[in-house]
């Protein structure tokens, strides 16, 4: 007994090569998948959370209420900083090319971009001070000085650590969306 709706067969029937109703290009989205950093470190932090929320459950329970309403807030913050942790990265739209970083989200339209190319330089390994070599994505903005911003994506950031293909494919992701939306 055939079984249609679990396999892709009805997918290909069809002679149509029309966009997908969810293909917006005018909705940000990400050209890439969050790395396993970054996934791993937000779990533990929702984890820790599920751990603080436990414990504000048991407060409100056996003690006051505004020690309980504290630790719900602490855990509050808790999940706000890991959502804000996944939303962290690059995301492309038709309008321009949005980096989001923890505390800031700077956007820079199509139009305002001269390049945006990779590149071998020293960079930052998961953020922090300490440098290695490596490859970084830059995106130089029209009517600056030659300088580039900070490199939109690295090979040795939380998405991209040993990860050298997925980095290639999110660069070059990245400067067709340049290619097809800038001046060029």
């Amino acid at each position: 007994m055939p079984l249609p709706f679990l396999t892709a067969d009805r997918a290909f029937d069809t002679a149509d090569d029309v966009a997908l109703p969810f293909d917006d290009r005018d909705l940000w989205r990400r050209p890439y998948r969050p790395g396993p950093w970054r996934v791993g470190a937000a779990a533990l932090m929702l984890l820790l959370a599920s751990f603080v929320l436990f414990a504000a459950v048991i407060i409100a329970v056996t003690g006051g209420p505004s020690a309980a309403g504290l630790v719900f807030g602490i855990a509050a913050v808790v999940i706000g900083c890991a959502l804000r942790m996944l939303r962290m990265g690059v995301w492309v739209s038709a309008h321009g090319v949005r980096h989001v970083g923890f505390f800031t989200t700077r956007t820079v339209a199509w139009q305002q971009v001269a390049s945006v190319r990779t590149v071998q330089q020293p960079v930052r390994w998961l953020g922090l001070p300490r440098t290695v070599q490596g490859q970084a994505l830059l995106l130089v903005r029209q009517g600056r000085t030659a300088e580039p911003m900070a490199p939109l994506l690295t090979t040795h950031n939380s998405d991209f650590l040993a990860r050298d293909g997925a980095f290639n494919r999110a660069a070059d992701a990245v400067e067709a969306w340049a290619a097809e939306y800038g001046r060029g």
